[in-house]
């Protein structure tokens, strides 16, 4: 679970002549990562693909082409078909024929369409000015232009020039025509005038119009005759579409299988006689493999473990040297299957090396995440960051838990914690993608959080259960309380000074994994410098803070620590939770103060450089108190959200709803200064109208942004407190030679 699978290096050699069942057998189990041969062994030469790879390629791009032009995509699938070759090729043929004219027919009329635009634009100006275009030309003495520009600049500029005796200026919006005399080049009259002239457009495809704006309506008759050919080309191919799609989707599969086993020997060292493929594995699933090549070819191939990769780090065993663990040893796991001589020994006879001289490549192992279905959704959230390589830790199950008991914790609300959990529901049920139905699981994760502790809190969208009727009778007091009541402001302190604990509990976590990695890879000393260090002294500050050291009277002599600190685990008044907690005696203090010396001096031993971070210890701890600002903000929100609707007044410390009596009632029975909103509810039907919306907009928001704050702090924390103290990632994501069939059947 904190690890990935154990993976061993296997190889597989074996007789030319028997290449293609073995690579049958592999591809159908579909459980080995092929690693590429490097070329480094002498006498061996990089495999060539089987005959008929190029044509199966070619077909599976004409395929892909196909489904792109049709928009075909996994959703328009139906049965599952049987494809032989020679059906295939005949339907291949027929399809692409059809599809091809099709689509041609649209690109001309899409072509056409363009062409019209590019027209009926070129035209427009001169018909929102109303000039014929003859207009415009044949004058001896007379300059025309015909363009955009600001008509009074214009005027200004001819005005101005020492060529021009007379001139005229029409204008439509940013159109302008210009007249002017005599014949200059107007251009030059214009020079520094911004002005885009436009060209004098031939009306000839226009049919039998004479000036622009019949040439334009000509135009816009032609371009509706084109849309409605147009659509009912789009139709026929939508049509064609559900025809085919089953047979695209079934031909891509088979194909791209195909394509998968002819270039399997791209990756194979071969020689004339023989070849040599390896890959890794799943330990456990070698003896699967081995079974399977011994039932298919029997003893033309020699199926051997050269290698169980070790945890520990990245350099692994040589051949003939797996690091076995007694326990974990299968039978047969590790010993060769019994071979006729077409294996290494004829791999030699051709004037090559052993198999076993060294591996094929110096690939370390792909990661496949270890992690029981119900934490696998959450590996989403970790490989956001990275795959986890395969030496270091996998933190999915702590984030598992730690996710949704933050998000949980921030919200806390019934009716929040069902729309979250219904959202995810959502997502699992209608998407076929697994990341966004890992999405959906997560989602739903949290949102199961919220509604547990919305229990706890006693909240359903911001108002108290036990204020309800009907449900008071059930529920009479909330286990814990939020703490945005006056007389119960202790439980807000009581979750900072919790969130922080919680921060510490989270850090040395996260550099325990750290110390377990350092202590694997370069043992203990090393250990205890690089990261024993940290956990000293973020365990030894925390120690220190925590007791009576500096704490305030009466907890101890008079100091600058804040009383929450002792009171809110204490016992009575003031008290969140009574554990008669009021600080750890002096003694344990200095203690602290002597781990986190010690640890301040190995690490001035050790990485002498992250002394700089030692700060760390205090301020990623006091990171974690956004999640006590984010309960108390969102639970804010949704009080100020009902107290527009319902209105309130405030009595013993306590904020209480209107929600059975007017503002009448509280004023009565507790003064005109208790009420502190009336309420939209109680006033009157406009007030009424206004205060749904109120209502319904406002906790749609507290949603929205418990989705944003509450989502983002978390996986903030989680990424850069917790990950950034042990995780790398980098690993290399287990891709085994197969294919999962959707669309055909074996044949």
């Amino acid at each position: 679970m904190l690890r990935p699978k154990r993976m061993s290096r296997v190889s597989v050699t074996g007789s030319k002549r028997v290449m293609d069942e073995t690579v049958e057998t592999i591809h159908d189990l579909n459980l080995l990562h092929v690693t590429d041969y490097d070329d480094a062994w002498e006498g061996f030469s990089v495999g060539d693909p089987v005959e008929g790879a190029d044509e199966a390629s070619e077909k599976l791009v004409t395929v892909r082409a196909l489904k792109s032009t049709l928009e075909v995509s996994d959703e328009d699938a139906g049965r599952v078909r049987i494809l032989e070759d020679d059906e295939l090729d005949e339907e291949l043929e027929r399809t692409r024929t059809r599809v091809n004219e099709l689509d041609d027919r649209r690109s001309n009329l899409e072509d056409e369409l363009r062409d019209i635009d590019e027209k009926i634009e070129t035209a427009r100006p001169f018909a929102e000015l109303g000039i014929d275009l003859d207009l415009l030309s044949g004058y001896e003495t007379l300059s025309t232009a015909v363009g955009e520009g600001d008509a009074e600049e214009l005027r200004r500029a001819l005005v101005d020039a020492e060529d021009v005796d007379a001139f005229d200026v029409f204008s439509e919006d940013e159109y302008v025509a210009l007249f002017v005399s005599p014949a200059v080049d107007i251009e030059d009259a214009l020079v520094g005038t911004p002005f885009t002239e436009y060209d004098i457009p031939d009306l000839g495809d226009g049919g039998e119009a004479t000036s622009p704006g019949a040439y334009i309506d000509d135009l816009q008759s032609r371009r509706t005759e084109v849309e409605s050919k147009l659509e009912t080309v789009e139709n026929e191919l939508e049509d064609l579409k559900h025809e085919v799609a089953d047979f695209l989707l079934a031909a891509e599969e088979k194909l791209a299988v195909g394509v998968q086993k002819s270039e399997a020997p791209l990756n194979f060292a071969t020689t004339d006689n023989a070849f040599v493929s390896e890959g890794w594995i799943p330990s456990e699933r070698f003896t699967d493999l081995a079974e399977a090549l011994q039932s298919s070819v029997g003893d033309h191939v020699e199926v051997e473990e050269l290698e169980r990769a070790d945890y520990r780090d990245s350099s692994f065993v040589d051949h003939g040297e797996t690091d076995h663990d007694d326990d974990t040893q299968e039978p047969g796991v590790g010993e060769p299957v019994a071979t006729d001589g077409a294996g290494d020994d004829e791999v030699r006879a051709d004037g090559g090396h052993a198999t076993g001289d060294r591996a094929m490549s110096d690939s370390e192992p792909p990661t496949e995440q270890d992690n029981p279905s119900g934490v696998r959704p959450f590996e989403l959230l970790t490989q956001a960051v990275g795959k986890p390589k395969y030496t270091e830790l996998d933190p999915t199950f702590v984030l598992f838990l730690t996710f949704p008991l933050m998000f949980g914790f921030m919200i806390g609300d019934i009716g929040y914690g069902l729309i979250y959990t219904a959202i995810g529901y959502y997502m699992i049920r209608n998407f076929d993608s697994e990341t966004f139905q890992n999405f959906g699981k997560v989602a739903a994760a949290a949102g199961i959080s919220t509604f547990v502790f919305g229990i706890l809190y006693g909240e359903v969208f911001g108002l108290h259960l036990d204020t309800l009727p009907a449900i008071s009778s059930v529920y009479t007091a909330p286990f814990i309380k939020k703490g945005l009541q006056p007389a119960k402001s202790f439980y807000a302190e009581a979750w900072f000074v919790l969130t922080a604990l919680f921060g510490v509990f989270h850090l040395n976590l996260a550099w325990t994994f750290e110390f377990i990695e350092e202590y694997t890879f370069h043992g203990l000393r090393a250990a205890i410098e690089e990261v024993g260090a940290w956990l000293l002294t973020l365990n030894g500050l925390w120690l220190f803070i925590f007791s009576t050291v500096g704490a305030p009277e009466p907890y101890g002599s008079g100091g600058p620590k804040p009383d929450l600190l002792f009171t809110v685990f204490n016992s009575g008044e003031g008290a969140a939770f009574e554990l008669g907690f009021a600080g750890f005696p002096p003694v344990v203090g200095f203690v602290g103060i002597g781990l986190a010396v010690l640890g301040l001096v190995l690490l001035a031993i050790g990485p002498t450089h992250e002394l700089v971070e030692a700060h760390q210890v205090l301020a990623h701890v006091l990171s974690y108190l956004r999640i006590a600002a984010v309960l108390l903000a969102k639970a804010g929100m949704a009080f100020a959200v009902n107290l527009l609707f319902f209105g309130a007044y405030e009595h013993d410390g306590e904020f209480h709803f209107l929600l059975t009596h007017g503002p009448e009632y509280a004023r009565t029975e507790y003064g005109a200064e208790a009420v502190m909103f009336p309420g939209l509810l109680h006033g009157g039907a406009g007030a009424l109208l206004g205060g749904v919306l109120v209502l319904l907009v406002g906790h749609l928001v507290v949603l929205l942004l418990g989705i944003t704050s509450a989502g983002i702090q978390s996986v903030r924390l989680e990424y850069f407190e917790f990950f950034s103290k042990f995780y790398e990632d980098g690993g290399e994501d287990y891709s085994p030679f197969g294919y999962d069939r959707t669309f055909t059947a074996e044949e």
